[in-house]
C-alpha cells in the first residue's frame, strides 16, 4: 500500500516539514531504511542515525532539534505514530474464515459461537466451549472442558490441557503449552514419586502469551493470569502462580511455584523469582536479577539476590573498582615493610 506523506502526517495528526507529495510504501528502522520508507527517532540514543538516514520521512518529537535530511513528521508520541504508519502501510493479516476444517477432531459436544475458526489437524475434546469470532489455528489441542472467550487468535501448534479457561481477546502465539502439570514431586525411599496436579489455569481478558510461554496448572486450585498481562517467548510460569493485571514480563522469565506477581509488574529479560513470595504491585525488576523475598510496592530491584537498583548498582560500581584498590593495598604493603626495614636497621 502506498501513501503521501501529506495524507500519512494527517491521519498521524502529526506536524510535517517537508515535501507532502512524496510516496510512501513501508516501514523500516533508521539505519535500514530507503527511499519509499518512513523511519522514526523515539529513543534519543539513535539520534546520530537520523542525520544518516537514506528514508523519505522521519517521525520525530515534536521538540526534537537535530538535523536530517529527509522529511519529518513531528509527533506527541513517535513510537505510537510509527506504530499506527505500519500498520497503515502493511495492514494485519485477515483472521481465518470461518468453519471447521475437514481434518479437524471434535468431540459430539463441543459449542461454537458464531464465526468461530477451527484450522487443519485441531483436537478438540468433549466439554469445549469457544466463543464467537475465536480461530483455533492448525494443530491446536483444547483438552476436556477447556473453555476459551471471544475475538481470541489461538496461532497454531498450541497445547490447552484440560480444564483451562481463557478469557476474552487474547492472544495465543505458536508452540505454547496451557496447563500442564505443575513440577511437584516427594522424595520416597530414594525415588521421586508424582504428587498430583488436580487444579487448572485461568487467563483473564486481553492477554498475549509469546512463543512457547509454559503456564503449568495448579496443584490444587488454580494458576491464575490477570487481565492485559502480556508475556514474551520462552516463559516458564510454575504452578498455583498468580499475576496481576497488566503485569509485563520479557524473554526468558521463570516464576516458581505459590509466588504471587502483582498489578502492573515489569519484569525483565532473564529474570528468575522463587517461590512463595510476594512482588508487590507496580514492581520493576530488571533484567537477569533474582528475586528471592518478598517486595513492598513500587520497588525497583536488580542482582542475584536482587536488591534495591540503586544499591546494586553502587555495589557493582566498587567491585569494578577491586582490581585497582588490590594494587594500591599491595602497594602500601611494600611501602610498610620498606619502612619496618628502615627502622630495624636504625635501632641496630
Amino acid at each position: 500500500m502506498s501513501i503521501t506523506l501529506a495524507d500519512l502526517a494527517q491521519k498521524l495528526g502529526g506536524v510535517l516539514e517537508g515535501d507532502g507529495r512524496i510516496a510512501l510504501r513501508g516501514v523500516a528502522a533508521l539505519k535500514d531504511a530507503v527511499a519509499g520508507e518512513v523511519a522514526f527517532l523515539a529513543n534519543p540514543r539513535y539520534a546520530a542515525q537520523v542525520a544518516d538516514t537514506r528514508a523519505s520521512a522521519v517521525i520525530v518529537p515534536r521538540d526534537w532539534s537535530g538535523t536530517c535530511p529527509a522529511a519529518l513528521i513531528r509527533a506527541d508520541n513517535p513510537d505510537k505514530a510509527f506504530m499506527m504508519a505500519a500498520v497503515m502501510m502493511k495492514p494485519p493479516v485477515p483472521p481465518p474464515p470461518p468453519g471447521v476444517h475437514p481434518t479437524a477432531v471434535l468431540a459430539a459436544d463441543v459449542q461454537l459461537g458464531q464465526g468461530v475458526s477451527i484450522g487443519p489437524h485441531c483436537v478438540l475434546e468433549a466439554g469445549v466451549r469457544i466463543g464467537d469470532r475465536t480461530a483455533v489455528m492448525a494443530g491446536g489441542y483444547l483438552g476436556h472442558g477447556t473453555r476459551v472467550g471471544r475475538d481470541c487468535r489461538v496461532y497454531p501448534h498450541v497445547s490447552m490441557r484440560e480444564g483451562t479457561i481463557v478469557g476474552d481477546r487474547c492472544i495465543v502465539h505458536g508452540g505454547v503449552v496451557i496447563g500442564s502439570d505443575g513440577f511437584g514431586y516427594y522424595p520416597e525411599q530414594g525415588a521421586w514419586q508424582k504428587i498430583p496436579q488436580v487444579g487448572i489455569v485461568e487467563i483473564g481478558d486481553d492477554v498475549e502469551l509469546g512463543a512457547n510461554v509454559a503456564i503449568d496448572r495448579a496443584r490444587f486450585g488454580k494458576t491464575a493470569i490477570g487481565n492485559g498481562v502480556k508475556i514474551d517467548n520462552l516463559v516458564q510460569i510454575a504452578h498455583n502462580v498468580r499475576v496481576g493485571d497488566h503485569t509485563a514480563m520479557a524473554a526468558q522469565v521463570g516464576i516458581s511455584g505459590s509466588t504471587t506477581v502483582g498489578r502492573h509488574v515489569q519484569l525483565g529479560g532473564q529474570v528468575g523469582v522463587t517461590g512463595h513470595i510476594t512482588i508487590g504491585d507496580e514492581s520493576i525488576v530488571l533484567a537477569q536479577s533474582g528475586v528471592s523475598k518478598n517486595t513492598p510496592p513500587r520497588s525497583v530491584l536488580f542482582g542475584t539476590p536482587a536488591i534495591p537498583a540503586d544499591k546494586a548498582r553502587r555495589s557493582h560500581a566498587h567491585i569494578m573498582r577491586l582490581p585497582a584498590l588490590k594494587e594500591r593495598v599491595a602497594d602500601l604493603q611494600r611501602r610498610i615493610e620498606a619502612i619496618e626495614r628502615t627502622l630495624e636497621e636504625d635501632g641496630k
